[in-house]
């Protein structure tokens, strides 16, 4: 449950059977070599009970409808696809804008952590443990706990506690605990470390809520499948707007990827090129190797000794040392491409959104815009990006920086 990458000595489990792209994983919860569960003795049985749950709600009309009627009448959906049109004017392509960013609570976090509250009052827990990075993951469980009447504890790193103020007033102001962690780089991988280890210990009252398409099985799954809504709705919503209803391109930022997840999920049946982008400094997907960090293979930043090389970005929300098995799965399929973008690139493209369409951006889903305006692409291209946030948490930040 430490730092330190997992190589197993025993034998890899086998491969789940092919359920089609973005499916079901099966029973063993793994994406070609990646996935599964390593967890420790104490939270196999936690794990299990989840997933039993999970499928037999996700099965459920009843559980799928109300959560719908959330979606729509607490958060806001369906968001906008918004035509950027002076940019794509400016870059001689067609950008539209998936507007996660006017979500409730200000990102796609929402739209996960509503499906998981939903599943721990079903199951009978009265309190949700979570960890955050940029601090929007801590607001959407502060906010589903108070909707559902559940205790919340939020895991914090220290660092981003430092730079991400705003969201931690408001996690405490929606009746979260935020407790600090103090331990390594002082950041996601560190918060993410001490709520399992918390879980461990309240695993009969609470539910662990994974903000990201991580950890032991069904996390990974269940995730994807609570922010396949963002990429269900892109879908039907291009299909009125671009005349071939689908865009050659698909663009979402990836730290460990779930509005990346969830977007990829509406389109990994169609033509459309589907592009992840990572920060260049926490590049699990360029430049990680395959070993178990919390939970679950993938591929992580790490040192010749096994041991978890530290992760940097100017976004919080992508300062992790790995990414998500699924996009593992994807990338080595060749389904999938993963780009990374530097700091100065994102601080950029913040900036010229904000100036040219009047959206202020999160600096994490600025690395969506960040690639695309490279200019790499083919002139006359249609191109998705989702904003999965907005930027409200990143201006101090910013008004140092530019």
């Amino acid at each position: 449950m430490g730092d330190l990458l997992i190589r197993p000595r025993h034998r890899p489990e086998p491969a789940a059977q092919p359920r089609g792209l973005m499916g079901d994983p099966g029973p063993l919860g793994r994406f070609g070599e990646h996935g599964g569960r390593y967890v420790p003795e104490s939270l196999v049985g936690a794990c299990r009970e989840i997933e039993e749950a999970f499928r037999e709600a996700w099965a459920d009309p009843a559980f799928r409808g109300q959560l719908a009627g959330l979606l729509a009448t607490h958060v806001g959906r369906p968001t906008p696809l918004t035509p950027a049109l002076r940019l794509s004017a400016e870059l001689g392509v067609t950008l539209l804008l998936k507007r996660e960013d006017l979500a409730h609570t200000g990102s796609h976090k929402i739209n996960n952590v509503l499906g998981q509250a939903l599943l721990a009052k079903r199951m009978g827990k009265t309190r949700l443990v979570a960890e955050t990075g940029a601090g929007q993951h801590g607001v959407a469980t502060a906010t589903a706990a108070a909707l559902f009447g559940l205790g919340a504890t939020v895991f914090m790193g220290e660092r981003d506690i430092e730079r991400q103020a705003l969201n931690v007033f408001r996690m405490r102001m929606l009746g979260a605990e935020v407790v600090p962690v103090r331990t390594g780089s002082r950041t996601l991988k560190d918060a993410t470390s001490e709520a399992m280890r918390h879980w461990v210990g309240v695993v009969d009252e609470a539910m662990y809520c994974m903000g990201s398409v991580l950890g032991p099985s069904p996390y990974p799954w269940m995730v994807r499948e609570f922010q396949r809504v963002i990429g269900d709705e892109a879908r039907r919503q291009c299909a009125t707007e671009l005349r071939a209803a689908v865009p050659d391109y698909v663009v979402a930022c990836v730290g460990g990827g779930s509005n990346a997840a969830g977007t990829f999920a509406g389109f990994v049946d169609t033509p459309a090129r589907l592009i992840g982008v990572e920060a260049a400094g926490g590049a699990g997907a360029t430049d990680g190797t395959s070993g178990v960090l919390h939970g679950t293979r993938s591929m992580f930043l790490q040192d010749e000794n096994g041991q978890v090389a530290e992760a940097h970005s100017i976004a919080a929300g992508l300062d992790y040392p790995g990414i998500g098995p699924e996009h593992v799965h994807l990338r080595d399929l060749g389904r999938a491409r993963y780009v990374t973008v530097s700091d100065a690139e994102v601080i950029e493209a913040v900036m010229r959104l904000a100036r040219t369409e009047g959206i202020v951006a999160a600096l994490e889903s600025a690395h969506a815009v960040a690639w695309v305006l490279r200019g790499e692409l083919p002139a006359g291209s249609t191109v998705l990006i989702t904003l999965s946030g907005r930027g409200d948490k990143d201006i101090s930040a910013l008004r140092e920086l530019v």
